[in-house]
This record gives C-alpha cells, sequence and structure tokens, in this order.
C-alpha cells in the first residue's frame, strides 16, 4: 500500500447528532474511492462502519470507526462518530487526533441538541470545521432553513459553499460557488457532469461567488489587496484564503449531500484534499510540559495512542496518530508513562474491521497495531533518548453511576477483571470497589453508555449481572461534646481481660483552640482517608493508664469510625480527649484498651447529636429557555439549591447543588424532560447535614439489618 507524506495525508471526523447519515456518508465516501465496491446500508447491516454486534442491534454507531480513501493523491483518514452523547468518549478521543471535523447536519431537523452536544466538543479543541447538510433528497428536506439555522447558531464564520438547485425526491443537482459549475447526477447517483450554471440561477449564484470571495479574502492582507486590485480572486487564492479562515476557525464552509443516494461527497472530498489543512498546516500538538510538538517526519518517532479496543479472537487493536518520525514493523519504542519497551510487530491502516497491513507511516497519519503488551489509551510512545509526553485527552466526568452484582458470587472476580479491560478502552466509564459501601461501582456517561457496558459482560463475556442503584457515601459527625465511659471485662479460666477508658468527644473545627481543663501529654492529628480529620488526645495523669496502651484506645477508636454508630458510614471531623481510666497489672492487654476504646467513643458519639452528612454535588445543566420551567420543577423535587442562571450561545445554563441521593439516573429523566435537548456535568463539592427525618429513617434502617 502507498505510503503517503504529512502534506498528502488528511484526517477527518464526522461529527452530529444521531440518524443524521455520518455512517453511510463515510459508506459513500470510501466506496466513491474505489475502496470497496458495493455501498452498504443500516437495514443491511453491511457497512464498512457499524460492523461490531451491538450497532447491528441497535443499528446506531457506538465505538468510534477508522477507515481511509485514497482520492486524486491524497490519502483521507476517516474517523466515523456516534452521535449520542453516552459514547462522548469516542468521540473526544476522535476530535483530538483529526485535524478537520465534518459536522453532518439532518436537512429535516437542521440544528439538532445532538448538534448542540457535538459542537461543545468541537470548540473545546478549535479545530476547522465544515458543514455537511446531508439528505437532501428526503421529502422534508429543508436546505435553505438548515443553513439559515447554523448561520444563527455558529455565526458569520458560516460560509456557503454549495446550494441544491431543487430539493426533495427529485435532488440531482448542486450548484457549486467556488468553481462556479453545476453538478448534475445520474438517477442512481455516482460522477456528477460538470454543466454551466442556467440562467435562472446565475443572480443568485453570482452573489453568493462574490460573498465567498470577500470571505476567503479576509482571512490575509495580500489576498486582501489583490481582491482590492482586481475586485476578484481566481479560484486558487480562494482556496488560500478558505484554508486560512478555516485554521483560525474564521470559516466554516458549507457543502450539501445526499450519501444515501451517493451525490455530493466527491465533491466534499476534492475540497477536502484541496483546502482542509493537512497535519504539517494544522496546529501542532502540545506536551505534558506544555511545548509544541510539530508534525515532522525527520523527528525522532512519537506515537500517540487515541483509543483501544479488545476483539474476540483477535486481541486489542491500538489505534494510534504518528506525530513525529515514522514507523515501521521492526521500530522499537518506549512508553513514556510506563518506561515498558514495545516493540510494534504488525501495522495496519483500518478499514472498519478490516486491517491493511502497511510496511511504514509518517507523521501525521493514522494506523492501527496489535498487541502491544503495556500500552494503553492516552499514553504517548516514543523513541529512545527522545523522551516526550503527549499531553493526555482530558475525557468527561462521569454522570451516572450504578452499582454490579454478579448472580453467581464465584463471577466477582471475573466480573472486575472484565470491567478492568473495558475501562483500558474507554476511559469515560469508571470502575471502582468501594470499601465503604461494599459494592463494586461502575460510573459512565448515561443509561446507554451503561447499558452497553452490561451488554458486553452478559453477551460477550457470559458474565450475568444485575446493575442496581449504588448506596450512598455517608458521613457522620457531631454537633456538641459529649463524655462517655467503658469497663471491658471478661474473665474465661486464665488470663482474662480487663479495661477502663474514659474520654470526651467535641465536634472538630479547623484552627480551634486546645482543649482546656486537661493535662495534654501528647497529640496526634490524622487526615482520614475519607476526609475530615481525627485529632487525638493523650490526657492520662498518673499513669492510671500505660503509655503502651494508647495507640490501642486510638485503634478501637478508629475502628468505630470506620463504621460509624448512626448509619455504619464513615465519621469525620471530631476530636477524642481520653483522660482516665484504669488497667489490671495481670489481665490488662491490648484487645482489651481496643475494645474499651471503641464502645467509649461510640457512647460517647451518640450523646454528641451525631449528625449524618450527604454528599451535595454541583449540577450545570445546559438546555433550552423554553423547557427551563419544567427543569427547574424537576429541580426542586430533587431538594436542589439554585445557584444562578447564565446563558451560554442560544441555550441556558442553570447552576445548582443536588443531594447524591436525589441524582439516581438523572441523565435519564434530564432526556425525558427535554426530549434530548439539555445536557449536564456533575461534580463533588461538599458533604453537607441530611434532614433530620431521613437521618432518622437511615438509622432505623441499620438498626433493624443488625437485628437479623
Amino acid at each position: 500500500m502507498k505510503v503517503f507524506d504529512g502534506k498528502h495525508i488528511k484526517n477527518i471526523a464526522l461529527l452530529g447528532a444521531p440518524k443524521c447519515g455520518k455512517t453511510l456518508l463515510a459508506e459513500d465516501m470510501i466506496f466513491e474511492a474505489g475502496i470497496i465496491h458495493r455501498r452498504g446500508t443500516i437495514e443491511g447491516k453491511n457497512t464498512v462502519s457499524d460492523f461490531h454486534e451491538i450497532e447491528h442491534e441497535r443499528e446506531n454507531s457506538v465505538f468510534a470507526t477508522t477507515m481511509h480513501t485514497e482520492w486524486r493523491d491524497y490519502k483521507i483518514n476517516i474517523i466515523d462518530t456516534p452521535g449520542f452523547d453516552d459514547f462522548a468518549g469516542e468521540m473526544v478521543s476522535s476530535l483530538r487526533v483529526a485535524d478537520t471535523c465534518v459536522m453532518v447536519i439532518n436537512a429535516q431537523h437542521g440544528v439538532e441538541v445532538g448538534t448542540e452536544l457535538t459542537w461543545n466538543y468541537v470548540d473545546r479543541f478549535n479545530k476547522p470545521v465544515i458543514f455537511a447538510i446531508n439528505q437532501i433528497d428526503h421529502p422534508k428536506a429543508n436546505f435553505d432553513e438548515s443553513l439559515a439555522q447554523i448561520q444563527q447558531r455558529f455565526g458569520s464564520a458560516v460560509t456557503q459553499m454549495q446550494y441544491p438547485v431543487s430539493q426533495g425526491e427529485g435532488f440531482h443537482e448542486i450548484i457549486d460557488l467556488l468553481k462556479m459549475t453545476m453538478y448534475r447526477f445520474p438517477p442512481e447517483g455516482g460522477k456528477p457532469e460538470k454543466y454551466p450554471i442556467p440562467d435562472s440561477e446565475k443572480e443568485k449564484a453570482e452573489k453568493l461567488h462574490n460573498e465567498l470571495v470577500e470571505k476567503a479574502a479576509e482571512n490575509d492582507e495580500k489576498l486582501m489587496e489583490l481582491y482590492f486590485e482586481k475586485g476578484t480572486l481566481d479560484e486558487d487564492e480562494m482556496r488560500q484564503g478558505i484554508k486560512l479562515g478555516m485554521i483560525n476557525h474564521q470559516v466554516f464552509p458549507v457543502f450539501c449531500m445526499s450519501a444515501k443516494q451517493n451525490m455530493g461527497s466527491g465533491r466534499m472530498m476534492s475540497f477536502i484534499d484541496n483546502v482542509a489543512p493537512s497535519p504539517k498546516e494544522a496546529k501542532p500538538e502540545i506536551s505534558e510540559d506544555g511545548k509544541e510538538v510539530p508534525f515532522d517526519s525527520s523527528k525522532p518517532t512519537v506515537l500517540f495512542i487515541f483509543k483501544s479496543h479488545f476483539e474476540p479472537n483477535v486481541g486489542r487493536l491500538s489505534f494510534f496518530k504518528v506525530i513525529s518520525g515514522e514507523v515501521t514493523t521492526s521500530t522499537e519504542l518506549i512508553n513514556s508513562q510506563t518506561d515498558a519497551i514495545e516493540r510494534i510487530h504488525h501495522l495496519f491502516i483500518m478499514d472498519g474491521k478490516t486491517r491493511n497491513p502497511v510496511e511504514k507511516l509518517v507523521a501525521g497519519d493514522i494506523g492501527a497495531t496489535l498487541k502491544l503488551k503495556e500500552t494503553y489509551t492516552n499514553q504517548t510512545l516514543h523513541a529512545k533518548g527522545y523522551e516526550i509526553v503527549i499531553k493526555p485527552i482530558e475525557f468527561p466526568e462521569p454522570r451516572i453511576r450504578t452499582a454490579v452484582i454478579a448472580h453467581s458470587k464465584g463471577d466477582d472476580e471475573k466480573i472486575g477483571e472484565v470491567l478492568h479491560k473495558i475501562h483500558q478502552e474507554d476511559p469515560t466509564l469508571l470502575v471502582e470497589y468501594s470499601r465503604e459501601l461494599k459494592q463494586l461501582i461502575i460510573s459512565g456517561q448515561g443509561e446507554m453508555h451503561l447499558n452497553i457496558c452490561k451488554w458486553y459482560l452478559d453477551t460477550v463475556y457470559k458474565l450475568h449481572t444485575d446493575f442496581v442503584t449504588p448506596r450512598i457515601s455517608y458521613r457522620e459527625t457531631i454537633h456538641k461534646s459529649a463524655d462517655a465511659n467503658y469497663r471491658h471485662k471478661k474473665q474465661s479460666g486464665g488470663a482474662g481481660q480487663f479495661a477502663e477508658v474514659y474520654l470526651k468527644v467535641e465536634n472538630y473545627q479547623e484552627g480551634m483552640s486546645e482543649p482546656t481543663g486537661f493535662n495534654i501529654r501528647g497529640k496526634e492529628e490524622i487526615n482520614l482517608d475519607w476526609g475530615g480529620k481525627l485529632v487525638f488526645y493523650n490526657c492520662i495523669v498518673g499513669g492510671v493508664i500505660d503509655a503502651r496502651f494508647i495507640p490501642s484506645i486510638l485503634k478501637g477508636v478508629m475502628e468505630k469510625m470506620e463504621e460509624g454508630p448512626i448509619t455504619g458510614s464513615y465519621v469525620r471531623d471530631v476530636r477524642v480527649i481520653v483522660y482516665d481510666g484504669k488497667m489490671h497489672p495481670v489481665d490488662s492487654n491490648d484487645i482489651s484498651f481496643k475494645i474499651a476504646g471503641m464502645m467509649a467513643f461510640k457512647d460517647a458519639f451518640m450523646k454528641a447529636e451525631p449528625q449524618l452528612l450527604e454528599p451535595i454535588y454541583d449540577l450545570e445543566i445546559v438546555l433550552p429557555e423554553e423547557i427551563m420551567g419544567e427543569v427547574m420543577g424537576d429541580l426542586q423535587t430533587r431538594r436542589s439549591i439554585i445557584m444562578g442562571m447564565d446563558t451560554r450561545g442560544n441555550y441556558q445554563v442553570i447552576k445548582a447543588r443536588t443531594p447524591l441521593a436525589e441524582l439516581d439516573r438523572y441523565s435519564t429523566s434530564l432526556r425525558s424532560l427535554s426530549q434530548g435537548r439539555a445536557s449536564f456535568t456533575q461534580r463533588f463539592s461538599e458533604f453537607a447535614p441530611v434532614p433530620y427525618d431521613t437521618q432518622k429513617k437511615l438509622a432505623n434502617q441499620l438498626q433493624e439489618a443488625e437485628a437479623v
């Protein structure tokens, strides 16, 4: 297979709302280039993209799929991304390695909420953008309305390159404003014939062409001077100006097409070849220490792993972009994060599930390899002596969580291993065994995201599970001070057990003064693993408790703090003052004082107005103004406190603080309330007191469980 240099490589990501036609557009592009000889369909389950079994079941993209075309001496690497926000990780990793984003718009619906959600990621990466208005052949297609919505939402950078002469079922002609030519497609689609612009369209085409010339001239002073001198620009000069505008996010070209009818994709590919920036022209990569890393084939080899996927009977496929240098099947590289040495034994260009072996790839190109030993998504491989770490992808925070329970207890360990493997492939799916909750918790982007994970467990790995609502990580503390004492005495023949401990507990606050009325002999401040502090004072005088037993008392207190008296949750922010006690010269030992310390602490804690704390999360909800009332009303039923409102583009932003206990399946509820038009992020804020009736209910539940 031909090796392309960095100037003749173009990397694009197809993005957009669900059902806008990204997968069929990718199919059309590789068919036009002759990579395949028959176009597949979604219904036929035979497209190059969407080849996984779960995608066939759902009839929509779940994974980002890489393909390529060779079009007029250029190589175009195509990444077809999922449309649903639940699979944002696939979208984000694809955006990271693409040099141009193609935003596909459904001509029936225009700018959809899926378009808006996708744009949030596109805007963050600041990559060049092309808009492709697809499905112009649909009876309900409305090109002008779709274009107007794009212009209204994305501003003056939106630049019309084409328009359809007619649309709907009779669509077969496109006016191209750069070439000032009409393309007429045969009924079955494919290669169009070129015609002069009809008289009926000349006035409109000339007006739009002049606007395009002005837009191209705006992006370069020399072009602007030429434009003033000549009154126009030739085609090459326009291409130059449009390319500069795309790189600077000042020009978003708009094309029209029907991927289903194979009309218009070839012209867009020619534009991508001639105008869209190559990796050499695009903005360079950034290293973890903030330095620019240009795509330069003459430098030592650096690969960035942007995606991993495990295929049964094949192993783990690692997808990478060559950041610098070149890679061959004999290249030996070092993982900059783990120092592991990796040898590239296989080198492929991927077309869906088809692996096309190649001998070499150069800087800017995208490829894949098999069976790297210790290298995963978001890691960098570099040549020996050329140490560098490419800045990792920042994946979105999880928005939903669930507990995983195995049908068979013997499968617990296997399930943990499989989930760890899935996390390595998909970093947006977080896996944690909570020692506090005694549950295996997974967190993801939404209900569909978790459902895909369950499908893998049940179908691929034959590990049957239930996904249930996880317990809440409460915390316990106290409001006031209290004293207690406990005598532990046990006789069972031979040596007995004896210890007596007097102590005081107080609520701890940062900066509070030392306790008065005690002779402080020792102080220990412990930053608790679960947050907050324990401050422990030894105030024993007169030797009533030997100093060697003080650590045992502290150990007993710590054990009870790991399983608090109210609900069994962690205790935080207390200070404990041990000030008196008794011991026996024979029967006192470490275990006796540990038990006495534990029970005295429990008694004192329950006298000191114990308070249950719950985790509070900051929510940021982005939504259209017309559904704010419904969403605000729902938040109020969830004990939310509205912290403020803001505007972001055409959308409103609600900022609220909500208890985690009220956020179970919130992503599903919000999608239902907004018909998929709203999105949200959540981030832990603090622990705050729960209402009294909730605390009483939870305490009763613990007592009932202990009584069983």
